[in-house]
């Protein structure tokens, strides 16, 4: 009895383990690939923190645009709130447009709303309902950039800089790969790592 009993525990715990590990596989099969480098990224229509629908044609720069996957909540992204407003200030004269994309559950169009005009930040910032669009592009953290041409083909992805600590700045990677693509250079880099707080999927 006690044999069949042992038997019975360890089928159990094999069927829990099993599941645990299924469970893992799936969470980390959600997140897809990116897009690779030079692909064209189809166009989009999200709410913005007003629910007003806009899509990337209508927001996108005449020389390109950068997308940014931002939070309210993290601290890595909230580290460069200056640094993302200074970049969409500097580039927004020479017709390349910043938007804000915000693809955590947790965080409502209202709170994006609030923090956005507690930091003053002037560039759109859309909400990703059920984060299709960070799925989409393969995003998996905030803050994290994808800088498109003009016809909307990926020039570069991953993070904006080198360092959360903006004295540290040694390598600016993301204005680097704009500013290369705007004196009709080839970009030498471009993919860098990003890093920063995971995105809080539905």
């Amino acid at each position: 009895m006690r044999t069949k009993s042992l038997s019975i525990l360890f089928a159990a715990l094999f069927v829990i383990a099993g599941a645990v590990f299924a469970t893992g596989a799936r969470a980390e099969g959600e997140v897809p690939a990116p897009p690779a480098i030079g692909a064209t990224i189809e166009d989009f229509t999200l709410p913005d923190v007003d629910n007003k629908d806009r899509s990337l044609k209508s927001l996108a720069g005449k020389n390109g645009t950068v997308l940014l996957f931002v939070a309210v909540q993290c601290p890595v992204s909230n580290a460069y709130n200056e640094r993302m407003e200074k970049l969409a200030a500097d580039y927004k004269a020479k017709g390349i447009a910043v938007i804000g994309i915000n693809s955590n559950v947790a965080e409502d169009a209202a709170a994006v709303k609030a923090h956005a005009a507690e930091h003053k930040l002037s560039f759109p910032i859309l909400k990703d309902p059920g984060n299709k669009i960070a799925d989409k592009l393969g995003a998996t953290v905030t803050p994290e950039a994808y800088f498109l041409d003009a016809n909307n083909k990926l020039m570069y992805h991953g993070r904006i800089d080198n360092s959360r600590n903006a004295a540290q700045v040694e390598s600016s990677d993301l204005r680097n790969a704009l500013d290369s693509a705007l004196a009709a250079k080839t970009v030498e880099k471009t993919e860098a790592k990003a890093f920063g707080c995971s995105i809080k999927r539905a």
